[in-house]
């Protein structure tokens, strides 16, 4: 395992908040220091590290995290990884929230866990988030975001593009469980309409593009986003990104529930016909899903092209790629470019400006593939590879040729 100590904004974040339940054991205490009178004292607490069990274990011989009385920032990421949240469990709940994520890819997005944290925030004590999903998924961490209720809704009548079904299911989960607000993602991945068409079938009047929600009054985006329109909170809120903090503190119980009766099934006027091939370059930059980005380190660009197209990704680049002719400027990513929100963002010999940093704060995951492990984009990605790009996409364009051909010899 490599040395090089990765950031975690999670924990810096910790470490400032002070009501936070881990913000103690992410301090640092120094081990010794000079007193008053030319006396070194020795801080008794700052030795030992947090066992499996919760328990404080001192190793004076350094064995278990550097030499006594020192802590490294792995050691901290370890102790703050094997502090166990404290659980909050709500038996009857008073009422409930509802909450339907996108769910892109079977797992919460960045806009589903900022939804949570707000749905959290109205249900407070008493209160219940229920968070209703359709079909099979992926995702193991509801319980650190807030769920209290799970219900998950499987059957092929919600596979694909089945709005009209997938409402007829919310109308059941309303007649049975009465809550007191809903929450849908205002989103191009189907929350936005979801939650338009469920507004229509009870009659509510949503509130749109929601930013803010406190003292009973939403603020949502109006005027082509340059307007604010405060209101009431309505029964159904359909809510833009960042509309909260996602949930930190604690951990839940995400107890499942099933509905009682069935859903009734409607006639059919849709007709999912399946997936459209498009052509990534088409996508526009602020829209995709798969970004694979070259900066200076790229050397050879026919290259790089090649592994964008056998990837399935949208090409981007870094100023400095940009400013060298090598990709369009409505390729640059960055602050001084296009902010992106790619679910995958790839970057390839690009060092990590800090208005490159800022323009993928919102990717929900970023691998790097550099030749200099200290550099900051190393230090941001989820994922690193420490090698030449060229070599490296090399084999990655023979493994994607490898699986394809295999999968082809799998169907025949």
């Amino acid at each position: 395992m490599s040395d090089l100590i990765r950031r975690d904004p999670r924990a810096e974040w910790i470490a400032r908040n002070r009501l936070h339940p881990l913000h103690a054991a992410l301090q640092e205490s120094p081990s010794s220091w000079m007193g008053p009178n030319g006396v070194v004292r020795k801080n008794p607490h700052g030795q030992g590290f947090i066992g499996p069990s919760g328990l404080k274990r001192i190793d004076r011989s350094g064995a278990s995290g550097g030499a006594p009385g020192r802590e490294t920032s792995r050691g901290r990421a370890q102790a703050a990884a094997e502090v166990v949240l404290p659980l909050f469990t709500l038996a009857e709940p008073a009422f409930y929230i509802l909450v339907v994520p996108d769910m892109v890819g079977g797992r919460l997005s960045s806009h589903d866990r900022d939804l949570l944290g707000l749905a959290r925030s109205l249900a407070g004590e008493s209160g219940a988030v229920l968070a209703v999903v359709f079909g099979e998924h992926k995702e193991s961490a509801f319980d650190l975001n807030g769920v209290d209720r799970l219900l998950q809704l499987d059957g092929g009548e919600y596979a694909g593009y089945a709005p009209e079904q997938q409402v007829q299911a919310l109308a059941a989960v309303e007649r049975e469980f009465n809550p007191r607000h809903w929450l849908l993602p205002d989103s191009r991945s189907g929350g936005g309409e979801l939650g338009r068409r469920l507004a229509a079938l009870l009659g509510e009047r949503p509130a749109t593009r929601v930013w803010q929600v406190k003292d009973g009054q939403c603020i949502g985006r109006a005027g082509a986003g340059r307007q604010d329109l405060a209101r009431p909170t309505p029964r159904l809120i359909l809510a833009a990104a960042e509309c909260a903090e996602p949930v930190t503190d604690r951990r839940h119980e995400v107890r499942a529930v099933t509905l009682q009766h069935a859903v009734p099934r409607g006639l059919p006027r849709i007709e999912d016909l399946g997936a459209v091939t498009v052509d990534p370059a088409a996508i526009p930059m602020a829209e995709a899903e798969f970004i694979l980005s070259g900066g200076n380190g790229v050397k050879d660009w026919a290259l790089f092209h090649r592994a964008a197209a056998a990837l399935g990704a949208t090409e981007g680049a870094s100023r400095v790629a940009v400013d060298d002719g090598f990709m369009g400027r409505d390729r640059q990513v960055g602050a001084s470019g296009t902010w992106v929100t790619a679910r995958v963002y790839l970057a390839v010999g690009i060092s990590g400006a800090i208005q490159h940093l800022q323009g993928i704060g919102a990717c929900d995951k970023v691998l790097a593939i550099n030749l200099d492990p200290g550099c900051d984009m190393i230090k941001r990605a989820d994922l690193a590879v420490i090698g030449d790009g060229a070599a490296i996409l090399e084999a990655l364009i023979a493994r994607i040729a490898a699986h394809r051909q295999g999968g082809a010899r799998d169907v025949a």
